[in-house]
């Protein structure tokens, strides 16, 4: 072999560790089935989701995609198991994002900074909070409601204690004067099936996962909490024109994974899920339910969870929430 031989193998050799040293997710990721965690029970607005864009996210990326329930401490447990996975690199998290930037202000010994560890791929849905009560509950309005507080029990649903939910209930009851009491649950579907069976009066919820109820009948819509009223349900008024002006919450599906993710992966995951859940039929699928398609990439996320965690946190310390 000639030396001239020996130096061209040499600088072959180098340039393909040279490539070897980039982030794996860089060059060839997937190279395994993906976990999509979901850190609520099914049934709720991020399941429902979930199990929309599974399949054909697994069929873009050539690769099994497994949708996982992993419930517990209001989303915590299953985002610190993702946090938890990032050297394996093939854990991806949806969850309501919003509520995901409430847990630092409200749990004192997260396992995780959400801030820190994971990073934001893609916003996918923004779903408002309705207002509901159980049929044969006497009040009609919100004012009503707030009145008949004043003079008996009425007992909140609440997803979670620190929940967005509850948060939004709590923003509503402060500017009202109303007192409610919560009655918490380990996320919306127990919470929705507890209001629909009678055993608490009032409930603070996703439309995505409320609505099916209040068109069988099993629920009353009392408000919505966007700041306008929506076309799908125009009938509902807005928490905002029944008295407590500009008020505005509710649920944002997205996407994170731990931080250590590469951007070229990041962005990858981002531009699929951008096609998948603009489809045509997924699309219609989740505005029938009272979900709107919002995306937002990588950089507009994590801007986004920095924004909600600010705003949450002046609530969560004007009403004293915080949990072990």
């Amino acid at each position: 072999m000639t030396l001239d031989r020996r130096q061209f193998l040499a600088s072959s050799a180098a340039l393909a560790l040279s490539g070897l040293s980039l982030p794996l997710h860089a060059q060839n990721w997937p190279t395994r089935p993906i976990r999509l965690v979901v850190p609520y029970p099914p049934g709720g607005s991020s399941d429902i989701i979930a199990r929309l864009i599974s399949e054909p996210l697994a069929a873009e990326l050539k690769q099994t995609v497994v949708v996982e329930n992993k419930p517990g401490a209001n989303g915590n447990l299953g985002a610190g198991l993702v946090v938890q996975s990032a050297s394996e690199g093939h854990s991806l998290l949806l969850c309501d994002v919003g509520a995901l930037a409430i847990s630092p202000s409200v749990y004192t010994k997260l396992t995780f900074d959400p801030s820190k560890d994971l990073r934001g791929v893609s916003m996918l849905a923004y779903s408002p909070h309705v207002l509901a009560v159980h049929p044969d509950f006497p009040a009609k309005t919100l004012a009503e409601i707030v009145e008949l507080s004043k003079t008996r029990r009425v007992n909140f649903a609440v997803t979670a204690i620190g929940s967005a939910p509850h948060l939004a209930a709590v923003a509503v009851e402060q500017a009202t004067g109303a007192k409610w009491e919560y009655v918490p649950y380990k996320g919306g579907s127990q919470a929705l099936t507890d209001t629909v069976g009678g055993q608490t009066d009032l409930i603070m919820n996703g439309l995505l996962a409320t609505l099916p109820h209040i068109k069988s009948g099993k629920l009353r819509a009392i408000a919505i909490s966007k700041a306008e009223r929506m076309e799908l349900v125009p009938e509902i008024p807005t928490i905002s024109e029944q008295g407590v002006k500009g008020f505005e919450s509710g649920t944002w599906q997205g996407i994170m994974a731990p931080s250590n993710m590469s951007d070229a992966t990041a962005k990858l995951v981002s531009e699929k899920l951008g096609e998948i859940i603009n489809r045509p039929d997924i699309k219609r699928k989740l505005g029938e339910q009272g979900a709107e398609v919002v995306v937002r990439p990588t950089k507009e996320l994590d801007a986004f969870f920095v924004k909600e965690r600010d705003r949450w946190a002046t609530i969560v310390k004007s009403a004293d929430i915080r949990l072990d």
